[in-house]
Order: C-alpha cells, then structure tokens, then sequence
C-alpha cells in the first residue's frame, strides 16, 4: 500500500481537486484506493458522493485508531460500480479542526499511520488531502506518508508557500519518519495563455528544478463540474474533461512509478 499526501500550505490552489483527480484516474486504472479525508472542510468527502455527519469518521479514527473504528469511519464513494475496484472514503468532519493543534505530541502524530496499518492489505494507494497548514494534521498525514506531492498555482504568493512546504517536509523526514521524501510539485490551475502564469511557472522551475512535474493542470471548468456532481472526471462528458484526465493519468503514472504500486 502506498500512501501519498497532497498537500499545500496555501489555500485555494486546488488541492483537493488534485486529489479527487489522482481518485479518479485510480479508480479509471483499477486500483484499490481510500481518500482519508482529513481536512477539516471535508469537501474531498463530498467530491466522491459521500456528506460528512450523523456517520464515524477521521476525528473517531484520531481519537481511537483501531480497526472496529477504522472500517466504520470508511464509506464507499459514489464512484462504486459492481465488479471494480472501489473507491473508497475515510470520511471527513469539520470537527477534525479540534485535533489540528500547533504542538502536537509523538502519540498523535503517529495515529492515522497506526490505523492505516489496520487495512495496508485491502488497498494498493492511499491519497491522503491535508489541510492547508502545517499543524497536527499535516503532521499526522505525513507521518503516515511514503511521500508529498506539493500543489501550487503560477502565483506569487504561491511560490513562497511551496519553498515552506519543501523545507517542512525535509525537517518532518530528518526528525521523525526517515522515508518520507517529496514525490514532486504540481502546478494546477494554469492558464497558457497568460504572460503572468508563464513568467510565474519558469520562476518555479528556475527555483525549484526537477522537483517540478514536466506535466501541469490547465484551468478548466469542467472539472469544477465533475467535481460538484460527486462525478470521476474520467466519466465526465466533452474534450476538456478528457484532456484534464489525461493529465491525471500521466500524474497517477508519476505516482506508481515513485510508489513502485503493481496491479
């Protein structure tokens, strides 16, 4: 089972549409996969047809990670047809923003890879969607990690938020799990034409090298609308749905060939 967080520590970058985007081009390829959804706005949750509440969920599994817990806070999505390889949900709350403190102890850094080690034989990708901080549930979703993808956008302020991210990552490997390694740096939400997007993107690669994906996320409307009927982008209808699963399927195969995942 390989377990990639995706994160950022700006908002607003659309990291949990690269997430729902990983989920779909999985699901199109036949993996086994679980979308913990540990932010605590919980919309990954609601992108795959399942609504948080009145159900176990991550804050049930942070406070007790064992089994009986784990498989009733996991919802099949609404992804799941007969005969495939599912898609499955660890649901999200808004009442995970309780465990989100700034000084975690070693003992709630490790829980959700504690509970994750209940079910590593049931699923071959684990996508995790962080929070947009670098509290105790990014931690958390770390600790429990094989690796980070990094999400940003061709922006200013962007840029600053990724060098932190990189610099995060690096000290949570060093300190506390040494397999943790940055899978790469995605930029989502392009849009070629712009003189500002394109300064902005060689900035990026000028800054951070090869860690920036050769594949980026073009800014389309259609995957907001895939996304807003609970839908697989691969399911949705038009060209610009295709093209954008096209590029979720290039970014998948980035993440089976780091993960080294058979199916």
């Amino acid at each position: 089972m390989h377990v990639l967080s995706v994160s950022s520590f700006k908002g607003g970058v659309g990291k949990t549409t690269i997430t729902l985007g990983l989920a779909s081009a999985a699901f199109a390829a036949g993996l086994r996969t679980l979308v913990v959804d540990l932010d605590p706005q919980a919309d990954a949750s609601t992108g795959l047809g399942v609504r948080p509440g009145g159900r176990a969920s991550i804050a049930d599994v942070l406070t007790h990670p064992k089994l009986t817990i784990v498989r009733k806070a996991i919802s099949p999505s609404g992804w799941s047809i007969p005969n495939h390889a599912p898609v499955d949900v660890l649901v999200g709350n808004p009442s995970a923003q309780h465990f989100d403190t700034p000084h975690p102890s070693a003992r709630e850094v490790w829980r959700l890879e504690e509970a994750l080690a209940t079910i590593e034989s049931e699923y071959d990708l684990v996508l995790i969607d962080c929070p947009p901080s670098f509290n105790a549930l990014t931690r958390t979703a770390w600790a429990a990690s094989d690796r980070v993808l990094i999400v940003t956008e061709p922006g200013l302020f962007s840029v600053a938020a990724t060098d932190r991210a990189l610099r995060a990552v690096e000290d949570l490997r060093r300190g506390l799990s040494p397999r943790l390694a940055t899978m790469g740096i995605v930029l989502n939400r392009v849009r070629t034409q712009s003189l500002e997007h394109q300064y902005r993107m060689e900035e990026i690669r000028g800054m951070f090298g090869p860690l920036v994906l050769a594949s980026f996320l073009p800014e389309r409307t259609s995957i907001q609308q895939a996304q807003g009927a609970a839908r697989p982008v691969h399911a949705w209808p038009g060209e610009a749905a295709q093209e954008m699963a096209r590029a979720f399927d290039a970014l998948l195969d980035r993440v089976i060939q780091t993960g080294r995942i058979r199916y």
